[in-house]
């Protein structure tokens, strides 16, 4: 009765007693097993921990096609999985539509020099229209500058036409077989780059809005016990998997000895830096649902219970928002019996 009008003293300083401050001996404390923590600036992290699911990189992922139908001749990589560099050769396919362009070519170029010498400049220029259409249409399917001159050094049309590869890689897929017929636009190979590949991780509702692009994460598995690759979010999914309450994020990792490979499973740290802020035992805080309490030291065995706003929980401690100043003693131990003593006060 009256706790509103009374006051302490402390540090020389009157100080007004809050509504439902207690006051409790020091035997009693000591019975009740009260302990102490204190408010101040601390640099909190936390680290989330989940699983994830190594994936290709899709920006790295080709596929192989021609442009031509034809019969394939000879496949230099003939089986899935197969290592391939960039422009090595793949397969060789016959087609008697390039054949019968070659020859066009050839002949135009037989026309372009013997229309030359024609005093009429229609006919001299329609020996290089001619030949320019034909060289058009054998770089639209892909022939090189290089094998356009060699044709022009030989005067003998190729038989089959090489297809190489676009970049270096290993065969994720092979759709073709040798003497099959394809046909232009047909998928043959599909080639993924490895050296940098996909983790897709699960991240819990509750945990996503402390994750960021750019921030690193560090992956361990079973397969390689002890070891521990470091990589970087890159993409934070717009949706969220209703069933699980979890949201995926896409990480990227360097693999260039190729330990990482696609579908291997991973366990996934991650490191939340908030920097310096206030901050409060996780044990000093009484959650009713509604607020969140703390019991703040008043000294002489003055003990006031003080509502308070808080922010990320990291580690044991949770970021004060409002309620609470740095230097103050709040209870970590025994705090629920001395709330429970205010309120029946």
């Amino acid at each position: 009765k009256g706790l509103t009008l009374e006051s302490i003293q402390k540090e020389g300083k009157v100080q007004e007693i809050a509504p439902g401050t207690v006051q409790i001996s020091p035997e009693r404390q000591q019975l009740i097993g009260v302990r102490f923590g204190t408010v101040e600036p601390r640099a909190l992290q936390k680290v989330i921990r989940t699983v994830g699911r190594i994936d290709t990189d899709e920006k790295r992922i080709g596929i192989v096609s021609p442009k031509i139908s034809g019969w394939i001749e000879d496949l230099y990589v003939d089986f899935t999985g197969q290592f391939v560099r960039r422009g090595a050769p793949l397969l060789t396919i016959y087609s008697p539509e390039l054949v019968s362009t070659q020859e066009e070519y050839l002949l135009a170029l037989k026309a372009k020099r013997d229309w030359s010498q024609s005093p009429f400049a229609e006919v001299a220029g329609g020996g290089t229209l001619l030949a320019d259409s034909a060289r058009r249409r054998l770089r639209l399917w892909d022939i090189s500058d290089a094998q356009i001159q060699a044709l022009e050094d030989s005067r003998e049309p190729k038989k089959t036409l090489t297809l190489y590869s676009p970049f270096t890689g290993h065969v994720l897929e092979k759709m073709v077989n040798k003497g099959q017929f394809v046909d232009a636009g047909m998928s043959l190979y599909k080639i993924a780059d490895l050296s940098v590949v996909w983790l897709i991780a699960d991240i819990y509702e509750s945990e996503l809005p402390a994750i960021r692009v750019g921030q690193p994460a560090a992956i361990q598995m079973a397969y390689y016990p002890g070891e521990v690759f470091t990589g970087k979010a890159i993409y934070i999914y717009p949706t969220m998997d209703a069933q699980t309450r979890t949201a995926k994020v896409r990480y990227e990792f360097a693999n260039p000895h190729g330990k990482l490979k696609p579908e291997m499973f991973a366990n996934v740290e991650i490191t939340v830096r908030f920097g310096d802020r206030l901050a409060v035992p996780e044990g000093a805080v009484i959650d009713t649902g509604v607020r969140k309490v703390v019991i703040v030291d008043r000294g002489a065995g003055y003990f006031e219970p003080r509502e308070v706003r808080l922010g990320v929980k990291a580690g044991e401690v949770l970021e004060v928002l409002a309620g609470l100043k740095a230097g103050e003693r709040v209870v970590t131990s025994a705090n629920f019996l001395i709330d429970s003593e205010s309120k029946l006060k």
